[in-house]
Order: C-alpha cells, then sequence, then structure tokens
C-alpha cells in the first residue's frame, strides 16, 4: 500500500512535467505566440511587443524567488523601457503568472506595484503555455528580441541587466 500511495505522490507532483514540450526552445528560434488575459480580462498577445525587447518573466506569487525578483525587475524596465536596441526599440516585461488564484494575482501585482503587462490563464502547472515553453521550475524567463526571436533564456539579476545592456544602443 505504501509503494502505491508513493507512486501516486511522485506522478502527480511530476505530472506537470510529462506534458511538456518534448524539446526545448532554443536561443535562436522563433517565440512561440502567447495569448493570456490581463488582471482586467483582456487578452494580450506576445506578438503585440514585436520591434521591442521582450522579457516573457514565468512566475507567481506563491514564488519567493520571484517575488524577490520584481523590485530587480521594476528597475531594469524603468531603466530601459525606452531605449533604443540593436532590434527594437523599447523594453517590455510580458509577465507570465502561474498563478490558480485571480485574487492572489491581483493582490500580488498591486502589493508589488507591477506597472508592467501582466498575463495569466490561471491553470498553475497546467497552463498550455507553460508546457508550451517548457517550464519546469519559477522563477523563469526568456528574452526576445524585436524580431520575435529568443535571444537568451533564464537569465537573472546581473547577469539579465548585463545581457540587457549589451544590446542597448544608449
Amino acid at each position: 500500500m505504501k509503494n502505491v500511495l508513493l507512486f501516486t505522490m511522485l506522478f502527480c507532483v511530476n505530472m506537470p512535467f510529462g506534458f511538456s514540450q518534448l524539446t526545448d526552445l532554443k536561443v535562436g528560434s522563433p517565440a512561440p505566440e502567447i495569448n493570456l488575459p490581463d488582471p482586467k480580462g483582456d487578452t494580450i498577445s506576445l506578438s503585440e511587443f514585436k520591434g521591442k525587447i521582450v522579457l516573457i518573466d514565468f512566475w507567481a506569487t506563491w514564488c519567493s524567488p520571484c517575488v524577490k525578483e520584481q523590485p530587480h525587475l521594476a528597475q531594469l524596465y524603468k531603466k530601459y523601457n525606452q531605449c533604443s536596441f540593436t532590434s527594437g526599440t523599447g523594453f517590455q516585461i510580458y509577465g507570465v503568472s502561474l498563478d490558480s488564484k485571480k485574487t492572489s494575482w491581483q493582490t500580488g501585482i498591486k502589493k508589488m506595484k507591477i506597472n508592467w503587462i501582466q498575463v495569466s490563464d490561471l491553470k498553475f502547472w497546467a497552463s498550455p503555455v507553460a508546457r508550451l515553453y517548457n517550464i519546469r521550475t519559477l522563477p523563469h524567463n526568456v528574452l526576445v528580441d524585436g524580431n520575435g526571436i529568443i535571444i537568451a533564456k533564464n537569465l537573472h539579476d546581473k547577469e539579465l541587466e548585463h545581457t540587457i545592456r549589451l544590446l542597448s544602443r544608449n
């Protein structure tokens, strides 16, 4: 009986990963389209930001490393939002929340004073977008150039800022 319970528990914990995309998205490949609702319910597409450098930030309010990262993202957004880049003009953060409760998500956005794009289907690990981007841990991010091409993945803190600065013409 213990073996059955252990197997069931392991299967449920790992279930989100078993349905992930089979091949990882590679640097140099096009970023798959994302169409998700913002907190008001309006659908915002990733492709709306073509021509800008976009950081797709996968996060959740229940993820303490994600929450700790938000002030740094706010600094980057403020500093680079209006900059010119080698492959685009402007920097946008496209936050994709893996929360499951709308009130938690909305409260987190307000409490952390997040003023960049936020979207979520509120499907937690079962989100088709999480599977499409092969998200296995949080925080996770994908940096996309103005042509919609993935130029870096999973950069954080100084490494993320350094990469954005290298892309900047300012």
